[in-house]
């Protein structure tokens, strides 16, 4: 799928249209991943960019990329008491 945005050259006086289509991506794509949209590896294909850089990318804008609720760490505490036994 192709989308379209429109951005007024007067924001971006000091970026190139590639650069400025580059961070709509990475932004579309991190957005998706925080929201539970997609994927890492769909997020990856989104932005264009390899597994590390994405994690690097997630990491300098403070979206975890390891999302675990308190009911799945107590899951995994209990499964790891259970196998020590």
């Amino acid at each position: 799928m192709q989308v379209t945005v429109i951005v007024p050259d007067i924001y971006f006086t000091s970026y190139s249209q590639f650069d400025v289509s580059k961070q709509i991506k990475l932004y579309t794509a991190m957005m998706m991943f925080y929201n539970g949209q997609v994927s890492a590896s769909a997020a990856c294909e989104i932005a264009e960019l390899d597994r590390f850089s994405f994690i690097e990318e997630c990491k300098k804008n403070k979206i975890p990329v390891i999302q675990y609720t308190i009911t799945d760490i107590q899951n995994e505490v209990a499964n790891f008491q259970f196998k020590r036994q």
